[in-house]
């Protein structure tokens, strides 16, 4: 059978897709059912089934089967865009009540206009020496402090990511990742040219010897991990793991992109605690002070530093002058060191809420941050589980959007708790717990 004929099968699925015959959740045949059905050859099916995952219109879960994803239908912007549902479970944006009259407090008189000429002028990836030293102390943490003299800064987090990938990984070359991981690095990496490599996890992170395999297969240019409050699944990798990993890495002459967007949640010091050298810091304030007012924080080892500028100038991600002014004055009066400290509370009083109105299911929870893991009961399917409680109002992600590459999936969910109020968070969990005990069938035969 000629080579487009696998094509034409897929594009056929994606019409019937297209067209709401196939929904999110239903399951696709095995592929010897659709061989057979379809007179083709199993080899064949088997390149239909992977047209459609390549392109994202379907999913594997593992030991469940291939089955229509709800992303197909969401389409790319439901990754980064909000989307006005009443119980948003899905993006995660710590505001506080009283932040906004926190951070006006704090930017009082830079709207004069001696401040404002400051802010406004002309600004580098290095920033100023005072915005250098105030984020020195700011982040300095569990007896790890960067020199002022590391710090390379970008208009936010995604662009740190960016910028530092951009330096240490060449366009055609692989990057390490955790299988399950930051979402955003995906589109990063397809921009940049850069292949992602999914890296084994177990409940400590990423394991040293899915680091040392991938790089023998073919060689790595480096890694991306969350070795704090590790997003989607809330663990903090702990001391023994974090000097196994960099054991490895230190042999294989890697150098580790740590993300430590959550990290002020937890008290657990950066891997370039252990290792200076080997680990290039990434950070932001957007988690800890507000989405609209970001800056982000690349702090290489010195030997770095100079092409993490490089990086940043050609990609246009510098930070402004606002930005730089606004950030320097939250963190050198305390504001931004009082936010956190609130927005700790805030998150351990949400993840205790959510563990009692999920008790009895199969959650991985980590009391410190804004989101858990939730794997489902095996009479749901992660796709359709989203799509139910979509159609009672409720966002939450699937396990897909996760996954560092096109495939098998974990059956299961992240919730992401800051976004609601209290009263709206028990709401939308306590209507989790009841779909949870529920079949999907006896839901939908109820609409």
């Amino acid at each position: 059978m000629p080579n487009s004929a696998y094509v034409r099968f897929a594009d056929r699925i994606a019409a019937e897709i297209a067209e709401g015959k196939l929904k999110p959740g239903d399951r696709l045949p095995p592929q010897r059912d659709f061989a057979y059905e379809h007179k083709i050859a199993v080899s064949t099916a088997s390149r239909v089934y992977s047209e459609l995952l390549r392109r994202g219109l379907v999913v594997g879960e593992v030991g469940r089967g291939t089955f229509v994803s709800g992303e197909s239908r969401r389409g790319i912007e439901a990754l980064s865009e909000p989307r006005g549902i009443r119980i948003d479970l899905e993006f995660n944006y710590p505001i506080l009540p009283e932040q906004a009259a926190m951070i006006a407090r704090s930017l009082d008189g830079l709207e004069k206009a001696a401040a404002l000429d400051v802010a406004l002028r002309q600004t580098t990836s290095i920033g100023t020496a005072a915005v250098r030293r105030v984020g020195a102390a700011h982040l300095s943490q569990g007896g790890w402090a960067p020199a002022p003299d590391q710090f390379v800064f970008t208009g936010n987090g995604k662009q740190a990511i960016a910028a530092a990938l951009a330096a240490l990984v060449p366009t055609g070359t692989r990057c390490g990742v955790e299988a399950l991981t930051y979402p955003f690095i995906k589109g990063i990496a397809a921009r940049l040219g850069i292949t992602l490599v999914p890296l084994a996890i177990d409940d400590d992170g990423v394991r040293p010897d899915a680091v040392q395999r991938a790089h023998h297969e073919a060689q790595l240019s480096a890694i991306y991990i969350q070795p704090a409050i590790h997003n989607p699944l809330g663990t903090t990798m702990p001391p023994a793991r974090r000097r196994d990993l960099l054991r490895v890495v230190e042999a294989l002459e890697l150098t580790i992109v740590e993300d430590r967007v959550y990290s002020f949640l937890d008290d657990a010091p950066p891997l370039a605690a252990l290792a200076p050298d080997t680990c290039v810091v990434i950070d932001s304030l957007s988690k800890r002070g507000a989405p609209g007012l970001s800056l982000g924080f690349i702090i290489p080892p010195l030997r770095l530093r100079e092409s993490m500028m490089a990086s940043v100038l050609s990609g246009g991600w510098s930070a402004s002058g606002i930005a730089f002014a606004a950030a320097q004055r939250l963190m050198d009066d305390g504001t931004l060191a009082e936010l956190v400290e609130l927005k700790r509370r805030d998150a351990r009083a949400r993840q205790k809420l959510a563990t009692d109105c999920l008790s009895g299911f199969e959650i991985k929870a980590n009391k410190n941050c804004f989101h858990l893991w939730l794997t489902l009961p095996s009479h749901w399917r992660s796709q359709s589980f989203v799509v139910a409680a979509a159609r009672r109002d409720i966002a939450l992600t699937p396990s897909t959007t996760f996954a560092a590459t096109s495939g098998h999936a974990p059956n299961a969910v992240r919730l992401a708790l800051a976004t609601p109020t209290m009263d709206q968070l028990e709401s939308g969990l306590r209507t989790l717990a009841g779909m949870l005990n529920a079949r999907e069938e006896d839901l939908y035969s109820t609409e």
